[in-house]
């Protein structure tokens, strides 16, 4: 029998913004009981690291304990609901994103103020019960591949289609990173049927660079049933819905 996953895209928790919707998450997946939970990166959206805006009106205020603290509160509206079921322990694994890389990057640049000062392990995730991955590391469960984004080309930039993966991947991947759902499918020679999914995002907020119509894409999690070998049948669970359902 196949194993059920499921996967909860990039949710660019920061301070000041809406965090309802992890519970609406812990609830779905203490009701679901999936085998398998994948956060598939940039749980945390690090925005005081951010090198897009500094020196602009919105970097004003940013504080880097701001945004640990909102990502373990996040973390925890997330786990609470899953804890309170009784002989219920799913296998949680986290691949890290660019957000979280952000706290590398910003060691990298300046080590003499910054190195054992800040650290990844600020980040709660493992506290909670998650296996981290550094990022861009590729986890492979039950024939499925999983990266906060899959690499194409010699520059090492993301792959820009969900047919991309397949074809170049010859895999099941399944990838964040990426605004927007996508989905491509392939047949292996031995007939094994292989998927290539772009999660898209799970957050209420709007993102101010992704402007009005960027911030129209497609949001929820997904339910990956009777995973084995690299098959699954996907199920897209919108945002919409769960906020009906449990808000």
């Amino acid at each position: 029998m196949g194993k059920k996953h499921l996967v909860i895209p990039d949710t660019q928790i920061k301070p000041g913004v809406s965090l309802a919707h992890m519970t609406w998450a812990g609830k779905y997946i203490a009701a679901k009981r999936p085998d398998v939970v994948v956060m598939i990166g940039d749980f945390a959206d690090m925005e005081s690291l951010s090198s897009y805006d500094i020196g602009k009106k919105s970097f004003e205020g940013r504080r880097y304990k701001k945004d640990i603290a909102a990502a373990e509160e996040g973390m925890q509206l997330l786990m609470a609901p899953i804890r309170r079921v009784a002989n219920y322990k799913p296998r949680l694994v986290l691949t890290l994103g660019n957000h979280e890389d952000r706290i590398t990057r910003a060691i990298e640049s300046d080590p003499q103020k910054l190195e054992g000062v800040i650290s990844l392990d600020d980040l709660p995730y493992k506290e909670f019960g998650w296996e981290v991955y550094p990022y861009l590391e590729v986890v492979t469960i039950d024939g499925v591949c999983y990266s906060h984004y899959f690499q194409s080309g010699t520059m090492g930039r993301p792959v820009t289609s969900a047919n991309a993966l397949v074809t170049k991947k010859h895999m099941s991947c399944v990838m964040g990173h990426v605004q927007g759902r996508q989905i491509a499918y392939a047949t292996r020679a031995d007939g094994k049927e292989i998927t290539g999914l772009f999660v898209g995002g799970y957050y209420q907020h709007d993102e101010p660079y992704l402007r009005w119509q960027g911030n129209k894409n497609w949001r929820g999690l997904w339910v990956l049933h009777e995973v084995d070998d690299g098959s699954f049948d996907e199920m897209p669970v919108s945002l919409r819905y769960l906020k009906k359902r449990y808000g």
